[in-house]
């Protein structure tokens, strides 16, 4: 079957949209780490946890404007181009996809679902860990970063173009997330959210912020509608 089906046979969505870090790469525990370690250094005590609530999701100019709130302009040109080396190399050492995220790919794919990723990271930064895990020629031409728009999440313009770009209406749109910040993007542009708990974002944050949480890669193609049971 071609990577776009003409149609969803099994009656699941018209498009899905992947968020990409998080999602389809397993990058946030990474970088995350990182950034918390770097910050602490400088002088401004974070938690993973506390890089997470406070960046993730966000665009990367959303990110250095609260950066430079927080550290001053040089300060925080620093920490933006060490981060981006330690967590370049990072990637190349240790990145792989999130587990059973390949499984679910074949699945849409078979269903012959339209598929894309729509990301708050640079097209440079998807070249690099789509490229580094293997994905990227499953999404190749139809990748929409925030580059391509005005706004980051928790703006939903990114997933806004990605249906139009697609050709789909947002009604007809799955949007796939783990952060906060992306769903409340994917909810203001009038689709439905899958959020994915198995990261570093809990279930319920992501329930308030209006997905459906789940925990486990394997349970999405049900979420989809792809197999209308479990086997036992």
């Amino acid at each position: 079957m071609s990577r776009h089906g003409t149609a969803a046979a099994s009656g699941g969505p018209g498009l899905v949209i992947f968020d990409c870090d998080g999602v389809l790469v397993d990058s946030e525990r990474l970088a995350t780490a990182i950034e918390a370690r770097m910050l602490t250094a400088m002088g401004h005590p974070h938690t993973q946890a506390d890089v997470v609530a406070a960046f993730m999701g966000r665009s990367a100019d959303d990110t250095l404007a609260l950066l430079i709130d927080l550290l001053g302009p040089e300060r925080a040109g620093e920490f933006d181009e060490q981060s981006t080396a330690e967590t370049r190399a990072a990637f190349d050492r240790e990145l792989t996809p999130v587990p059973g995220v390949v499984e679910v790919l074949d699945a849409v794919q078979a269903s012959g679902i339209h598929y894309c990723v729509a990301s708050s990271g640079s097209h440079a930064r998807m070249g690099h860990t789509l490229g580094t895990t293997g994905l990227w020629e499953r999404f190749a031409g139809h990748i929409h970063s925030a580059d391509d728009v005005e706004r980051g999440k928790p703006w939903p313009d990114v997933f806004l173009r990605a249906a139009l770009r697609e050709g789909f209406a947002p009604s007809d749109c799955v949007v796939i997330e783990d952060s906060v910040n992306g769903v409340r993007a994917a909810r203001s542009a009038g689709m439905e959210v899958f959020g994915f708990a198995g990261g570093l974002a809990g279930a319920e944050a992501l329930q308030r912020a209006g997905a459906t949480p789940f925990r486990d890669m394997a349970e999405l193609p049900y979420l989809l509608g792809l197999h209308s049971s479990r086997s036992a």
